[in-house]
């Protein structure tokens, strides 16, 4: 086994410690995205769509919501924790320096994007979210929490990836009606979580 592919081992083995039942899952389905958005991406690129909410595995130290006032501010703090989380994990496993420090470039701006690659990793984690959290996310909290969090997620995407989000479906009907008036929702404005 390469050393990246002990980096990935590693990181799974982290995020399979989340009580969020659905961060495995996202976390590869993240990574999942990200090949399907772009074959061709690099290593840090992929090591950072793996290991993008690994803040959120450790409930111990994880970066919390109630401690903001401010939805942005908390989703700062939590991408720039998981950076800090990632950097020892990576140079354990041996990642060149570069990668290791790209990956974690990476993972603190995943939430806002800023250039191509952060970009990209913003698309691959927010269309995620409607393909694989968005079901496990409104039965802990339900249709106005998660219309909310949904309307912000849907509003950072790319218009290639909101094309994408309109086409996920979902067994339960609730589900698809609240992503339906996520969808139809045409204000600019950014909805204050």
């Amino acid at each position: 086994m390469d050393n990246i592919d002990y980096a990935k081992e590693r990181i799974r083995a982290v995020i399979s410690g989340s009580r969020v039942p659905e961060d495995p899952r996202h976390a590869d389905n993240t990574l999942e995205w990200l090949l399907r958005l772009e074959p061709d991406v690099g290593v840090a690129l992929q090591l950072a769509a793996l290991a993008h909410d690994i803040d959120r595995a450790i409930e111990e130290i994880k970066v919390k919501r109630a401690d903001f006032d401010d939805y942005d501010a908390f989703k700062a703090a939590h991408a720039r924790h998981g950076a800090e989380l990632l950097r020892p994990i990576l140079t354990a496993c041996g990642v060149a320096r570069d990668i290791v420090d790209e990956a974690c470039r990476l993972v603190t701006v995943h939430e806002v994007g800023g250039d191509p690659d952060a970009d990209l990793l913003k698309d691959a984690d927010s269309i995620s979210y409607f393909d694989v959290n968005l079901p496990l996310y409104y039965q802990r909290e339900g249709w106005a929490e998660t219309k909310r969090r949904s309307l912000w997620g849907y509003q950072r995407l790319s218009a290639r990836a909101r094309k994408i989000v309109e086409n996920i479906g979902c067994e339960e009907e609730v589900i698809n009606r609240l992503l339906r008036e996520v969808i139809q929702d045409k204000s600019a404005r950014l909805y204050e979580c």
